[in-house]
């Protein structure tokens, strides 16, 4: 095949371009943003300011994509880590026991990992990158998408278009006007509200740990990360439903001494601050269910944020993006066999987010009885998770999208639950109150 377009530099298109390259001679990617010289951040990825880092598997489908990239991103001053051995995982206000996982995230700020893979992608013969180009139209003969019509009016050709444009997505409006019903939606109302703020790392901080989670819980719906990057730094991002921490120091430090741990307010109250705190919101959770349409163009596809824009809490995006480019490299790109793909690899996140997210923002009153369930049980799970290294490795399992939420109930699962979950259960100790040595014994003890 000749030619091929990509709607969008988010990472999910620069992905997208790294896959097509492998089966189209060219490949152009169009965005509306001036594309910076460097490592910057830039209006069109509006949470790059946020803290960010790829799951496990996420890291995993980008060395695919693009082989040698990570000693690349590592010798720029990322970090590589074992997900669980040297990290603080926090959720239901218990504190996950520690084990080697065997899964390797890359921890890196947004503007250094895309900027590393926009020089990787467009260093790639054939693939040039169009900044200030807006994808106003589709081309179309007889049913199929022959190519995209720029704002100020120039046809480009091409065999195969692919919209990686985000939530703001023209695709639906497209549709419409070829007289073909959009995909139908689910919004999930959330009202996420983020703070983040920079902070000089040194050598001791969190005991040498490079990640803390400190999930929300239904009583107090608010939570954090902290991530160590490039540059000696790390990044906090403070999170809340319907409420955001103050952009003074102390107000960032008084939101996160209210969260269900202390770890993130100890390191914001003895860590220097540099720049500006920054903030963001984000009012819902947005799926567009492509793949149960009748009826859809050849020629088009739709991927990344185009299709599910998850609660950005979860950290999902840009892992669900890069598998998602992997589908591009199988034979079969027609539109409904493609998004019938997609729609595998979004479910697991999709439930995960959407499943944490009513537990959070609702009543248990108002929930079903199956809901309410579930909820005690992964309560009972999370407590026997802080003595259980099994049980704490299958979460990140699923955190990191190797294996599908249902894997937490299976009867494995229930045995060691019902052995380690009891509600009198006493979470491993707070890591900064005790040796390392000594908590380490006592999750291996069990």
């Amino acid at each position: 095949m000749n030619h091929a377009i990509v709607i969008g530099a988010s990472m999910a298109g620069l992905l997208s371009a790294a896959a097509l390259h492998a089966k189209f001679a060219r490949v152009t990617v169009l965005d509306r943003d001036a594309m910076p010289d460097d490592d910057e951040h830039r209006k069109g990825v509006g949470q790059s300011r946020h803290a960010h880092a790829l799951l496990a598997r996420g890291h995993e489908a980008v060395e695919r994509l693009l082989p040698g990239i990570t000693a690349e991103l590592v010798a720029q001053g990322a970090i590589t880590s074992d997900v669980q051995r040297n990290a603080r995982h926090i959720h239901c206000g218990q504190r996950h026991a520690r084990v080697e996982s065997g899964m390797t995230g890359l921890l890196a700020s947004r503007p250094m990992l895309e900027g590393q893979v926009r020089r990787r992608i467009t260093a790639l013969p054939g693939v040039r990158l169009l900044p200030d180009s807006v994808a106003a139209g589709l081309l179309v003969e007889r049913d199929r998408v022959t190519g995209v019509r720029l704002a100020g009016g120039e046809p480009i050709p091409a065999d195969l278009v692919v919209d990686a444009s985000g939530r703001g997505s023209r695709t639906p409006f497209w549709l419409d006007e070829l007289g073909i019903v959009p995909p139908a939606e689910e919004h999930v109302m959330l009202d996420v509200r983020y703070g983040t703020r920079e902070f000089r790392r040194r050598p001791g901080d969190l005991d040498g740990d490079l990640i803390v989670v400190v999930a929300p819980t239904p009583d107090k719906p608010r939570g954090g990360v902290a991530l160590a990057m490039e540059g000696d730094r790390w990044i906090v991002t403070l999170v809340g439903y319907g409420q955001a921490p103050g952009r003074s120091l102390a107000g960032f430090a008084e939101f996160a001494a209210d969260l269900p741990a202390l770890d993130l307010h100890r390191l914001i109250s003895t860590a220097q601050p540099i720049g500006e705190p920054q903030v963001y919101r984000n009012p819902a959770g947005i799926r567009r269910r492509y793949e149960r349409m009748t009826r859809f163009p050849d020629g088009l596809l739709v991927t990344g944020d185009a299709v599910c824009a998850f609660n950005p809490r979860y950290g999902q995006g840009m892992t669900v993006a890069a598998l998602e480019a992997l589908e591009l490299l199988k034979t079969d790109l027609r539109p409904l066999p493609f998004f019938k793909r997609v729609a595998k690899v979004v479910d697991g996140p999709w439930q995960i987010t959407v499943d944490d997210d009513v537990r959070l923002l609702h009543a248990a009153s108002t929930l079903s009885l199956k809901k309410r369930l579930l909820n005690a049980y992964l309560e009972r799970f999370h407590a026997a998770a802080a003595h259980d290294q099994e049980l704490a490795l299958r979460f990140q399992r699923v955190a990191n999208l190797y294996a599908p939420p249902l894997s937490l109930i299976t009867p494995g699962s229930l045995v060691r639950v019902l052995r380690n979950g009891s509600p009198r259960a006493t979470s491993v100790p707070d890591p900064e109150s005790v040796p390392r040595e000594a908590s380490e014994r006592s999750t291996r003890s069990t």
